[in-house]
């Protein structure tokens, strides 16, 4: 069973210039998005969330320090990570129905803006977030992550449909150069918000809620841009194409699917595993800054904030290097120089934030580019009118699966006792990522999957 696009030859389809102008047109709302969303990740969840939910949860701990959401005894300490944890399980149940659903009916605009807004609405919620209302935050973020999380599903599924093969990997990584922009301004806004908040009349935790809040605000408001401009295409249903089906059975018929496929299965592997260590590196860069290199939480805002504004001058960067010698081997030099940089940061001085800054420095100009060349390049492993469903299973990887990593760094924390063997255990994902991904004949596998192949990928 399939379902095709009226325009799946290739988009943009349209004769002349007008063709261009509104490929173009499309383009420039698409990338909005990732401006609209991206300050929720890095201001809501790399920042703040985390401290403050947990600073509720200790509020509302009994003696012993356990909260009892749903009656299960958890620790107030644990609490934060637990709940991402739900929401990761939430996502995963829902997000190969929306993507089938998006396919089926070629309404990805319409569940783009339901998704977009239920996520916007629930981080604005989070001003509420006060005292001792662990439940509410736990609630809130689990909404939060889960939609942005079914949102991308649909907002990577209009990469094929508003880009031809050779714009492909410069139009995915300005999408992410304009994320990491928004992040980078709205965070600087923020610290100045929270580190002068006396002088704002503002207590700690009211500065906090409002920064949470603000994020909520500036999702859905730039979301307003791409709803505008960008527009669904007409899908042509086959005989006996029927209604979609649960979360579940959905991810099997797809992954089904993809057996028909194996070269893009191929790919995805590679990428489940090297994502996984860019997703660890992201998560426990500031426990190995404040744990191993005695910094201060000032300074780790610092590097965050640095990692943001070189990560859009990365993904420009590479996207250039793209068109100059294709995506795969792009992304080849990126899973190097991630190693490289891995290693760089196991000899790094205690107290000294100069050295902890340069590597910050490296993971940002690696970062935007490694993502936005994966996404593009599998865009183009993607069979045409199953966008969403691939990109479910893509998503899946990217957010679903990403928990190899931190079990790893932390057993090998556990039997060493050292943050810095943990780190440079991470060299693992990207090396065996490197050897996966050279495997793959991308132009074979582009080829195989009906599309046709860039003059460079």
């Amino acid at each position: 069973m399939s379902v095709r696009t009226t325009e799946e030859a290739e988009p943009g389809a349209e004769d002349g210039r007008a063709g261009a102008a509104a490929r173009k047109r499309e383009q420039h709302g698409w990338y909005f998005y990732d401006f609209a969303c991206s300050v929720y990740s890095t201001s809501v969840l790399t920042v703040f969330l985390g401290p403050y939910l947990t600073a509720v949860a200790k509020a509302a701990a009994d003696s012993e320090g356990y909260v009892h959401p749903l009656g299960i005894p958890v620790r107030a300490g644990s609490y934060f990570a637990y709940t991402v944890s739900v929401s990761v399980i939430v996502a995963v149940l829902i997000m190969p129905l929306v993507g089938a659903v998006a396919d089926r009916t070629g309404r990805k605009k319409p569940l783009l803006a339901v998704t977009a807004y239920t996520g916007a609405a629930a981080t604005a919620g989070m001003f509420f977030l006060d005292g001792d209302r662990y439940l509410l935050g736990g609630l809130l973020l689990v909404v939060a992550n889960a939609a942005l999380a079914m949102s991308m599903v649909l907002y990577n599924a209009f990469l094929p449909q508003i880009s031809t093969p050779d714009e492909r990997d410069t139009v995915s990584s300005r999408g992410w150069a304009f994320g990491y922009t928004s992040g980078a301004l709205v965070l600087l806004l923020n610290l100045v918000l929270y580190q002068g908040h006396d002088s704002f009349g503002l207590s700690e935790g009211e500065a906090v809620r409002i920064c949470l809040a603000s994020a909520g605000l500036w999702w859905g408001a730039f979301a307003l841009i791409p709803l505008r401009r960008l527009r669904d295409r007409a899908v042509v249903r086959e005989p006996g194409a029927g209604p979609a089906v649960s979360g579940w059975r959905q991810l099997v018929a797809t992954l089904k699917d993809m057996r028909r496929y194996p070269l893009t299965l191929s790919f995805l592997l590679a990428y489940l595993i090297y994502n996984d260590g860019v997703q660890t590196v992201i998560s426990q860069a500031s426990v190995y800054g404040s744990e191993e290199l005695e910094l201060e939480q000032s300074t780790l805002i610092v590097a965050v904030l640095l990692v943001q504004v070189l990560a859009v001058v990365g993904a420009l960067g590479m996207g250039r290097l793209a068109r100059a010698y294709g995506a795969k081997r792009t992304i080849l030099g990126s899973l190097a120089a991630w190693g490289l940089t891995l290693a760089a940061g196991y000899f790094l001085p205690a107290r000294t934030p100069v050295w902890f800054f340069a590597l910050a420095a490296m993971i940002g100009l690696v970062l935007g580019g490694s993502q936005a060349l994966s996404r593009s390049l599998f865009s183009h492993l993607v069979p045409a009118g199953k966008e969403a469903e691939y990109f479910s299973a893509y998503e899946m990887s990217d957010r679903g699966l990403s928990w190899v990593g931190p079990l790893v760094f932390g057993l090998t924390y556990q039997v060493t006792g050292s943050y810095r063997d943990a780190i440079i255990s991470l060299v693992f994902f990207f090396a065996l990522g490197f050897v996966l991904l050279a495997r793959v004949p991308v132009r074979r596998a582009v080829r195989a999957a009906g599309n046709p192949v860039p003059e460079r990928i």
